[in-house]
């Protein structure tokens, strides 16, 4: 093995422990040296290899995010019907959630202190689902209000279980794997309730 693959193997292993750290069991308060202890590195290695533990996590995330911006744009730019088109979104998005638990919780704890995302979607995309939802509308297959309400609705009945995991976990004294079988369950509840037929 060369010198260049050891080291893209060993960057590759010090950002699945960070990712898995964070994302999957929502240690967020993870230290470079816990990373470093949990991939079975010298906490130098991640300085060396990514500056900070701060500039690791955002490198991680815009990974993450990446991949999901590709495949939302991929099942919406489709020739699906609309119907198909948000339940594949609604199953890519609960796969995302089974996945990588506490991603969102991160996403929103990030939003909270002011480090927000810019924006990623282009606004033809936008018009384009707002005329669709409107076309839905019309023909009688999703209740009638302003297009953003129905986006709303969808992204809310998506992401807001998943956002306050914790919370859920604790009040509705339920484990993770009983969380994970809800969140599992989901698809046809959401589907249900946005769309009438």
């Amino acid at each position: 093995m060369s010198k260049q693959e050891k080291k893209d193997q060993t960057q590759e292993l010090i950002k699945e422990t960070a990712k898995n750290l964070f994302f999957v069991q929502g240690k967020f308060n993870a230290t470079t040296q816990e990373i470093a202890d949990e991939a079975g590195v010298n906490r130098t290695l991640i300085n060396y290899y990514f500056r900070s533990r701060d500039n690791l996590i955002q490198i991680i995330f815009d990974e993450a995010h990446r991949v999901e911006k590709q495949k939302s744009e991929l099942i919406m730019n489709s020739d699906l019907p609309f119907k198909e088109k948000i339940a594949n979104f609604i199953d890519g998005s609960l796969k995302t959630s089974l996945t990588y638990p506490y991603l969102e919780t991160y996403i929103v704890s990030q939003i909270n202190s002011g480090s927000c995302h810019k924006r990623d979607v282009e606004k033809h995309e936008l018009e384009k689902l707002y005329e669709d939802i409107d076309k839905e509308m019309e023909l009688g297959n999703i209740e009638k209000m302003a297009p953003i309400q129905f986006v709303m609705n969808m992204i809310a009945l998506l992401v807001f279980p998943s956002a306050v995991r914790p919370l859920f976990l604790e009040n509705m004294m339920i484990s993770d794997k009983e969380f994970d079988l809800l969140i599992a369950d989901r698809k046809d509840i959401i589907l249900n309730m946005l769309f009438k037929n």
